[in-house]
């Protein structure tokens, strides 16, 4: 299934894609997409949901982020060669961890509001999951059975407080707005293998990265066993997993960044499309 929030932030009600990639409205029947509906058992009811039956989203509703009641939110950062490469970094030998601020999580097509006085504004297009049960110290052969689904996502940044101040990644990361996510959930029944997923994002128009998820230094299933050995990965958890080449920061011979006006347009074939523009 392709799960979705639809309405007004902070009123968002849960809803899915039907086979016609129709948006359908299934607030009648559960109150949202929260942490306990990411369980085999809750996805699997879903499932069963003749959505024809199920009423149309209004055309042109705004999509929130496809899962409520998030509780930890981390990302993979340097986890595409490339990326490593043009960020003058070694390849790392096990992943780059920091977390996002929940606060920052957005709708796929909110506008992204760069805060004052940046000049070093840049994208991130990433592949993201959700997960689904309980992992802690889980083994890789089994890391994928913990996750309920996969969604796209843009790890907005601002490089100047990433970079220059004195440390933390986050800071550069967690500004309101710099997650949006979506503009749905596949779950995973629906997409067995997550990496071969082909990711492009344009500003502008002009497309800056272009890659697949084959391309990923450590895959789902290692990130998801290697970050389940330190700390408990719980429900409704999300987690990104490093962006390919492109990113404005790593233009030669000077970086180019965003700025107000701009307009970012993220795709990633069945994890769906998103559009914000920078004010």
């Amino acid at each position: 299934m392709k799960l979705l929030r639809h309405g007004p932030a902070g009123s968002e009600k849960p809803g899915a894609l039907d086979a016609q990639g129709n948006a359908r409205d299934l607030s009648l029947l559960i109150p949202d997409f929260t942490p306990e509906w990411m369980s085999p058992a809750k996805l699997a009811a879903l499932a069963a949901i003749d959505l024809t039956r199920m009423p149309l989203v209004p055309e042109g509703t705004r999509f929130g982020p496809p899962v409520a009641g998030t509780r930890q939110f981390v990302a993979i950062g340097l986890n595409y060669r490339k990326h490593a490469a043009e960020s003058g970094l070694e390849i790392p030998k096990e992943p780059v961890v920091f977390t996002k601020a929940l606060t920052c999580i957005a709708g796929p097509n909110d506008t992204v509001e760069l805060p004052e006085g940046s000049v070093a504004g840049d994208w991130e297009i990433e592949l993201g999951f959700v997960i689904g049960t309980l992992a802690r110290r889980v083994p890789v052969h089994s890391a994928l059975s913990h996750v309920a689904g996969y969604c796209l996502a843009n790890d907005v940044s601002e490089r100047d407080w990433q970079i220059k101040r004195n440390g933390q990644w986050g800071k550069g990361k967690s500004f309101d707005g710099f997650g949006p996510i979506g503009p749905w959930l596949v779950t995973a029944d629906e997409l067995p293998d997550p990496q071969t997923i082909a990711l492009e994002l344009a500003v502008n128009g002009e497309v800056k990265q272009k890659s697949s998820t084959a391309d990923m230094i450590f895959p789902v299933a290692e990130i998801v066993s290697y970050l389940s050995q330190f700390m408990t990965l719980l429900p409704g958890d999300l987690v990104i997993t490093g962006t390919p080449e492109g990113v404005g920061l790593g233009v030669k011979p000077t970086p180019v960044f965003l700025k107000r006006g701009d307009v970012m347009t993220l795709s990633a074939g069945v994890l769906g499309t998103q559009r914000q523009q920078v004010v």
